[in-house]
């Protein structure tokens, strides 16, 4: 759309489907159940952002930074070499120090939480940044409207402090017919990708739904991605244009 300024997402297939990338300055959702390949997709839009000269930070929510770039290193991704660079900074967070948070006031939360990426941010001047995942930065003791009131509090914030292009990931359970946890994210989000597992004979193909895409004429569909190491995600095309070239007919 005239007028706005779109960044590519690097996911191979994508940009086309979406109008030529993300809205810079927005934050995307990036949604599915467990082993979909949301970090794979919040890695694939850091690294290639790179490539581009867009620096970038990854909120690492309660998992080790270890386990991350030796995961992003099996793809043919070094992070240690753009951390060591200063394209890349790795901000963790571990339950641990959200606990600590926990009876504070919720803007204070939301603050103290802005403040600590905004500073991982402003190291490096990134315009790149991925929370992966939001779920695990909200106190599961808190009711369901204080946890929707500080997801939405967090993505304005953001948005407005931080400036940076977004992809926030949310895990949704297993058989949910839901989009993010808490069914907030959706709205706040100026796009939503659902990352799935298709059932298809005696296999299971993964697959992507772009569910939204605001200021966008972008139509719902489905598409067939694969996993290739050195590039991450790649689209293929519609689910149902695959499903039509299939030799065989599908039970």
């Amino acid at each position: 759309m005239k007028g706005l300024e779109v960044v590519p997402t690097g996911i191979e297939g994508l940009d086309p489907i979406i109008g030529g990338g993300f809205i810079k300055g927005r934050t995307y959702l990036v949604s599915g159940e467990t082993g979909t390949g949301k970090t794979l997709f919040s890695l694939n839009f850091l690294v290639y952002g790179i490539t581009l000269g867009d620096r970038g930070v990854y909120v690492l929510v309660d998992e080790r930074v270890e386990d991350l770039m030796r995961g992003a290193k099996d793809f043919g991704w070094d992070l240690d070499a753009l951390v060591e660079r200063g394209l890349l900074n790795i901000l963790t967070l571990s339950q641990e120090a959200m606990e600590k948070l926990s009876e504070k006031p919720l803007d204070t939360v939301v603050r103290s939480i802005v403040t600590d990426i905004k500073l991982e941010v402003d190291k490096i001047k990134a315009s790149r940044l991925v929370i992966d995942p939001i779920v695990s930065l909200v106190f599961q003791e808190k009711d369901i409207v204080w946890m929707r009131e500080f997801i939405r509090r967090l993505i304005i914030s953001i948005e407005n402090d931080i400036g940076c292009t977004t992809v926030i990931t949310s895990e949704i359970p297993t058989n949910s017919n839901t989009i993010s946890r808490f069914g907030v994210e959706e709205f706040l989000a100026s796009g939503v990708l659902v990352l799935g597992l298709q059932r298809i004979g005696d296999e299971y193909i993964r697959t992507l739904l772009v569910r939204k895409m605001r200021w966008r004429p972008v139509k719902p569909s489905i598409y067939v991605f694969e996993i290739v190491p050195g590039k991450g995600i790649v689209i293929k095309g519609r689910l149902r244009e695959y499903i039509r070239s299939l030799p065989i007919p599908i039970a």
